[in-house]
């Protein structure tokens, strides 16, 4: 079952989310709030996947490393149990993706480590309240994402090519959208490119790797913003054994207000 989980309060949406009664993509779930992207490899990739984010800031802005088998978070929340707190998880053998859970429990092991992610999703309402368009929240689907022809910056065994999430601005509203965005540079800060989406090796708007299409309407520009699902496409290049992330667009919600990320990735938080 799906519910909306309008609820304003993180540890009670997280609680509907554990329970099983939210499944569902949280982009419009408790606004104001920060949400996080996941990654969870095992031990011997740590260091590869913490230097890959350190070299990749823009898509991989770290929010809170756990200990390896430690699955309870500190900083982004009080105790959260990383094993079922997201709507939908992703397990990937060898680069192949092979199951989809909505808990993770039955995967854990003493070795795995957990790194959150910022994701633009905790801006979303900070550019409804300047008054910019949010699509994918009118039309209540997920964001569009897309992979490009930009190469991320390799660390270790990890590369592979920088997704994208895509917003449809008013383009006299693009400059609004990139300083309101840019504040948060906890959550990919201000966007990657504008306009033409061949120019970053995108082919089909239409068509997203990874969410759902929305509508550019006359007098729109698609906007790009670095996007939490790069990962992703770095271990479907990189094959480790074993790995788990979040299903794109289905993420954790922190305990955090998303002013508390402006400008900031990881640390001790105010």
């Amino acid at each position: 079952m799906t519910d909306t989980g309008q609820s304003s309060c993180p540890q009670d949406t997280r609680r509907k989310i554990a329970r099983g009664e939210i499944t569902g993509q949280t982009s419009a779930l408790c606004p104001g709030y920060a949400q996080a992207n996941l990654v969870i490899l095992p031990k011997d990739w740590a260091f590869d996947f913490l230097l890959f984010a350190l070299r990749n800031p823009k898509p991989c802005p770290l929010m809170e490393v756990l200990d390896p088998g430690d699955p309870y978070t500190r900083v982004i929340a009080d105790h959260a149990d990383v094993r079922k707190e997201l709507p939908r998880y992703r397990v990937w053998r060898r680069g192949e993706l092979v199951e989809e859970p909505t808990d993770i429990s039955h995967l854990w092991a003493d070795d795995l480590v957990s790194f959150f992610l910022g994701c633009s999703f905790s801006f979303d309402d900070a550019l409804v309240k300047a008054g910019v368009p949010v699509r994918h929240l009118e039309q209540q689907r997920n964001v569009p994402m897309y992979r490009t022809k930009l190469p991320n910056a390799k660390a270790a065994r990890l590369g592979g090519p920088l997704v994208v999430s895509m917003r449809p601005i008013p383009l006299d509203q693009v400059e609004k959208a990139r300083e309101v965005s840019g504040r948060f540079g906890g959550a990919h800060g201000a966007p990657v490119h504008q306009g033409d989406p061949a120019e970053i090796g995108i082919e089909n708007l239409e068509q997203p790797d990874f969410g759902d299409s929305v509508e550019i309407r006359p007098g729109e520009v698609p906007v790009f913003w670095a996007c939490g699902v790069t990962p992703q496409a770095a271990l479907m290049e990189a094959k480790p054994p074993f790995a788990i992330t979040h299903a794109p667009g289905h993420m954790f919600i922190t305990d955090l207000k998303a002013e508390q990320i402006d400008g900031h990735g990881l640390g001790n938080w105010d």
